[in-house]
């Protein structure tokens, strides 16, 4: 099988321990892990070791539409990245690196087949945005 990956970026002001808590720890991740204004995250739980299991709920706020994002960790190195498998067999890495007073956080992902690469690129892209926007304002 041939898995297209597909990578995102974004460089936080903040310094890679706030960055990573951020990313990581459930009260933060319920308040940007989501791709608009109209969409949420109600709730996030994230057992952050290998074997552990990371579940997250994002829902249009209207209710419209919603899914539950589920994943088990295959590598945890604090700090600097962790793997994932999703749950259809999907792999994502998340990527910390300090550049200066900054972090560069890169999310690498197996892209599936349903949407086009384009969007789901935009899509991971714009959550990983509203993340930047959320660390640099708190």
């Amino acid at each position: 099988m041939n898995t297209v990956k597909i990578s995102v970026q974004a460089t936080i002001a903040a310094d890679t321990k706030k960055v990573w808590d951020y990313y990581t720890n459930p009260a933060h991740i319920t308040r940007w892990n989501f791709a608009s204004d109209d969409w949420q995250c109600p709730r996030a739980e994230n057992d952050l070791r290998v074997g552990g299991k990371y579940s997250a709920r994002m829902e249009a706020k209207d209710g419209s539409w919603g899914f539950d994002f589920e994943a088990i960790y295959s590598e945890v190195i604090d700090q600097k990245k962790f793997t994932y498998a999703m749950a259809d067999g999907r792999q994502a890495t998340v990527y910390f690196e300090a550049v200066g007073n900054q972090t560069q956080v890169t999310v690498t992902f197996d892209a599936e087949g349903e949407n086009s690469e384009e969007m789901q690129r935009a899509g991971w892209q714009a959550i990983l945005n509203n993340f930047k926007k959320y660390a640099e304002a708190h």
